[in-house]
């Protein structure tokens, strides 16, 4: 990462929050900070439920956060009010959906799917269209036969495929991966991930990657962001995080790896993680991960604790370090 470039994406004191009801609020993200550079892929990581998936969403303008801004080459993105700013945005910034079915529309063939992007932000004739789709779709792995059928008649790492058709066909600059390759098979999954590899080196492209398989992560990614119950916990150039973790619930997650060499895996000690993550419903003004840490100190109770660099490029937030 080249410090003396201006970010691509920065975000910048980004919290959400859902209110259920007049006393309840549920607090998804809450002050989230990071850069991400161009060309690079940015890993974030974390339990079912930390934010991760909110805060790509953020990113995307899927959600306006309820504190805090997104800067895209250093301009806001929700306090511009030019409408081609917005639209150019929404052109360089697309999203790749967890689960593929659910967000293909079932009564749209993968022409129409794939090419709506298109015709909204382009004028182009039908051929230029067809011969546009067609060429999409043999980058991931398709055909032309495909442009007529429906979602439902693919199965799940086709509709995948088609997913991330859809958002190559803008020419984006920068695409959040949303847990694109958990509901697929292990054989698919690495066909999936090399694709997007492959896909980011032909086109220049830029990558939020959200997942909670770390080792998935270590493979893609150049820098990588934890998150639990909603708040950054720690964050490093990958090497650097998997070699050296500090926080207690980094060091807990890294060692849940499943290890392929039947003699380093009878050795490793694996950190079992007590008790249920607590509820982002109204959280107590504590450490988040004071409930389930087995090094907890009285200070942990007391206040949340703030992110500090420790080495170049490693943060993170523990009382105790």
């Amino acid at each position: 990462m080249n410090t003396e470039k201006q970010p691509l994406i920065q975000v910048k004191n980004l919290s959400k929050y859902f209110h259920i009801n007049k006393k309840e609020t549920l607090k998804a993200v809450e002050d989230v900070s990071f850069d991400i550079y161009e060309g690079e892929t940015v890993g974030l990581v974390g339990e079912s439920g930390c934010g991760k998936s909110t805060t790509g969403r953020c990113i995307v303008k899927l959600y306006n956060p309820t504190k805090g801004t997104v800067l895209y080459k250093g301009r806001d993105i929700f306090d511009s009010k030019n409408k081609n700013e917005k639209l150019e945005y929404c052109k360089n910034t697309q999203m790749i959906f967890q689960n593929p079915y659910s967000s293909l529309n079932p009564r749209m063939t993968v022409k129409d799917i794939v090419g709506e992007g298109i015709r909204l932000h382009e004028k182009i004739s039908d051929k230029e269209l067809d011969d546009r789709i067609e060429s999409l779709l043999k980058t991931v792995g398709l055909n032309r036969d495909h442009m007529s059928r429906f979602p439902h008649e693919f199965s799940g790492g086709q509709r995948q495929r088609i997913g991330i058709a859809r958002a190559l066909s803008v020419d984006p600059k920068f695409i959040v991966c949303d847990e694109p390759i958990s509901a697929l098979d292990v054989s698919i999954q690495a066909q999936v991930l090399n694709m997007l590899k492959k896909l980011q080196k032909d086109r220049s492209l830029t990558y939020l990657f959200i997942a909670h398989d770390l080792s998935v992560v270590k493979y893609i990614s150049d820098k990588v962001i934890v998150m639990y119950l909603g708040m950054i916990v720690e964050q490093a150039d990958a090497v650097e995080l998997y070699k050296n973790p500090l926080h207690p619930y980094t060091r807990a997650l890294l060692s849940a790896i499943p290890e392929a060499d039947p003699n380093i895996a009878k050795n490793k000690q694996r950190i079992m993680l007590k008790g249920e993550i607590p509820s982002p419903i109204n959280p107590k003004e504590c450490c988040r991960f004071v409930e389930r840490c087995s090094y907890a100190k009285p200070v942990c109770h007391e206040s949340i604790p703030t992110l500090k660099q420790y080495t170049d490029g490693h943060a993170a937030a523990c009382h105790l370090l």
